[in-house]
């Protein structure tokens, strides 16, 4: 039987040829799957002359061929949460968490707020949330069938209330009652290609494309939402494309229902949220327009 150590290393080449980026740690978080051990773990195994775990190169295989890693191990780290996911539901990014932290960092500054995240996904941002702000009401909108079940899976065991249907009109009864709005809504263009296959081929279309060929519709849906939903003075984050950020902000900062607009940085220094404060007079009204 192949060690551990020269399995590792063919995988990782294997993995290189087809073109994932990150080959070798892809490879140890394959061989941690099947052995129900952490990458460090496996990392010190191979040192030890320890045999590779049966099936490993069928997965190898199968991630040569660009299948994502979280559809294969049925695992995302999003945060604190160890979510599952699979085929039907968007698999969360780590700058996604650069928005979460921004709607816990104002959760953290009330006492017992109601937060909404609008298009849910895996429910990644709505469990985070959940998880890390004590007190909080969470509730999570999502529309796709596929996408819901992971959420439920996901999100029950936080409380978190779920609800299936479309976060342009959702929640109506709830208006005017939430201190915090986020999503992460769709905001690929209409007529773009994703670059990875792992994206292409994989992420339900739903949750990619923003519905318009500036990619702006459904973003801007999301904070036609958020205008409703939000109490005077509560808060809206978005996550959006880097391209995207000058004009939301131009957008939301001509609407007077918004004020404190603001444009953040992701980790890798990227504009990809915006975030804004309904105005204290909740019967200001300028119709958001693209």
């Amino acid at each position: 039987m192949e060690s551990l150590d020269h399995a590792l290393a063919a995988a990782a080449r294997q993995l290189a040829d087809a073109g994932v980026p990150s080959a070798r740690v892809d490879a140890e978080l394959l061989a941690a799957h099947l052995l129900g051990e952490t990458p460090g773990r496996v990392r010190a195994l191979a040192l030890t002359g320890s045999p590779a775990p049966e099936g490993f190169f069928d997965l190898v295989a199968e991630r040569s061929r660009r299948v994502p890693l979280q559809h294969i191990t049925g695992i995302a780290y999003f945060r604190h949460l160890e979510l599952s996911v699979g085929p039907g539901v968007f698999i969360p990014r780590p700058e996604t968490e650069s928005v979460a932290q921004l709607a816990i960092d104002h959760a953290g500054t009330l006492s017992h707020p109601k937060v909404v995240d609008l298009g849910t996904g895996s429910g990644a941002i709505a469990g985070s949330i959940a998880q890390e702000v004590p007190g909080a009401e969470v509730h999570a909108v999502e529309l796709d069938g596929l996408a819901i079940a992971w959420a439920a899976r996901n999100l029950e065991p936080l409380n978190v209330i779920l609800t299936q249907g479309d976060f342009r009109t959702a929640l109506s009864e709830h208006n005017g009652t939430f201190d915090i709005v986020v999503s992460n809504p769709p905001y690929i263009p209409a007529e773009a290609v994703p670059r990875d296959p792992e994206v292409a081929e994989h992420d339900p279309s739903i949750a990619l494309y923003g519905g318009s060929a500036d990619g702006l519709f459904l973003p801007l849906a999301a904070a036609e939402s958020a205008a409703r939903l939000l109490v005077p003075g509560g808060y809206f984050v978005m996550e959006h494309a880097e391209i995207q950020a000058p004009e939301i902000k131009r957008i939301l900062e001509a609407d007077a229902r918004w004020t404190d607009v603001r444009t953040h940085p992701d980790l890798s220094g990227r504009d990809r949220a915006t975030s804004a404060h309904r105005t204290q007079c909740a019967n200001a009204r300028t119709q958001v327009k693209g």
